[in-house]
């Protein structure tokens, strides 16, 4: 029986010692599992703060959105897209020194985070460095080839670089390159550097059809086809512009609307959007508009217009060339040539690398029977603009003294 009452203290300590033992166990568990919703909880906090901090950013208060992003790193300073969104945050409030080290954090944390790279490439372009600015664009776009936001940015920095024919090679090798609005656009403004318009106008149609409600790209092709003279076509997109309640009063697409229309042919309707441009106390100084209404004025032949255009031009713009220009077309109209001879030669002081210029100036000095400074000055236009037809063709002509009467822009 003793033995009885031993053997059974002894099972009881055993199965007190097991049951301590398990419950040993279960504490480290439940102390875990703790440690692991602690962990959890603070990533869910950090995110909330994080998307609180990218809505105030999105709306534009950069000091709640600072605050918040801050609150997010305090609770963990490990999240890659927390310190890409305090660099921007930095970036907008102008704060690039410190930009540049949230940025660097986030590539830090993960070299091939494109985002990271796309933003030190904005920081690095802000400040003047758009070596280090392509690199970066450039790692971005290699990290994520189908975002075109990189693509376009690199191949920006390769054209402020000079590096033109590099740029368009770079941009042809993306892989969404034929599909995207982005790419053709700035494709299209490469092949505008490069004075082929008629490849701008196809480039910048095919942005069109790719993103037909962008008006950007719609403007860009507006430019292409009056560098490539077709202005029945610009004129038409320029109107559809000007439908729109948000365009109603951009008097940069009226301007560009008169040039199409007296490019087409229609003078009168481009004379009544000059006069009313000029109508408004903004437009009274508007060297443009000044400049558009004696050009149609002089088409239908209202020299008083035209005079009164030149006057108006001195007086606001005395060292600009165009008051000067309009006084001798105005002077040649009246057979006046000394006068407008006088008047172009005070033009090409003001603008001494205008070949134009200086092929009215043959003509006017022809005018004149001065035929041998007659041709020096068409010859000068031709060396200033060798690949002209027509400064060329009127350069043989009065070396033959078979010159005939062209009309002056």
């Amino acid at each position: 029986m003793h033995m009885n009452k031993v053997q059974t203290a002894l099972v009881s300590s055993t199965m007190i010692l097991t049951t301590l033992a398990g419950c040993s166990g279960q504490g480290n568990y439940t102390r875990q599992g703790v440690s692991m919703a602690k962990e959890r909880m603070s990533f869910l906090k950090s995110a909330t703060e994080w998307e609180l901090a990218r809505q105030a950013f999105l709306a534009g208060d950069l000091e709640k959105a600072m605050r918040k992003v801050d609150i997010s790193l305090s609770i963990n300073d490990t999240v890659i897209k927390s310190h890409v969104l305090k660099g921007r945050i930095q970036i907008e409030m102008g704060d690039l020194g410190n930009a540049l080290k949230s940025m660097r954090t986030a590539a830090t944390l993960n070299p091939e985070d494109s985002d990271a790279q796309y933003y030190l490439g904005v920081i690095f372009e802000r400040i003047n460095k758009p070596e280090e600015a392509y690199t970066h664009f450039e790692n971005a776009c290699e990290f994520d080839d189908y975002n075109p936001a990189y693509a376009v940015a690199a191949a920006e920095m390769l054209i402020d670089l000079n590096r033109i024919e590099e740029a368009k090679m770079y941009l042809g090798t993306i892989p969404m390159a034929q599909n995207n609005a982005g790419i053709r656009q700035s494709l299209g403004h490469i092949a505008l550097l490069e004075h082929d318009y008629e490849a701008a106008v196809k480039f910048f149609n095919n942005a069109r059809l790719l993103a037909p409600d962008d008006e950007g790209i719609v403007e860009d092709l507006i430019h292409a086809q009056m560098f490539a003279g077709e202005f029945g076509d610009a004129e038409r997109n320029i109107a559809s512009l000007l439908k729109k309640p948000d365009n109603t009063d951009r008097r940069d697409l009226k301007i560009l609307h008169a040039k199409t229309l007296l490019n087409t042919g229609r003078p009168v309707e481009a004379r009544t959007i000059y006069q009313d441009l000029l109508s408004s106390a903004e437009g009274k100084s508007d060297v443009d508009s000044w400049v558009g209404l004696a050009n149609a004025s002089f088409v239908i032949n209202d020299m008083r217009t035209v005079r009164k255009a030149a006057t108006r031009i001195v007086a606001i713009a005395p060292d600009s060339h165009e008051g000067y220009l309009l006084y001798a077309m105005y002077h040649r109209q009246a057979k006046d040539y000394r006068s407008s001879l006088a008047s172009i030669n005070r033009a090409l002081a003001s603008s001494p690398m205008d070949a134009g210029m200086y092929a009215f100036q043959a003509m006017i000095l022809n005018d004149l029977d001065q035929h041998t400074q007659a041709f020096a000055s068409i010859a000068y236009a031709v060396k200033l603009e060798p690949g002209n037809p027509r400064y060329m063709q009127m350069r043989d002509q009065f070396g033959t003294g078979t010159f005939a009467e062209v009309q002056t822009d």
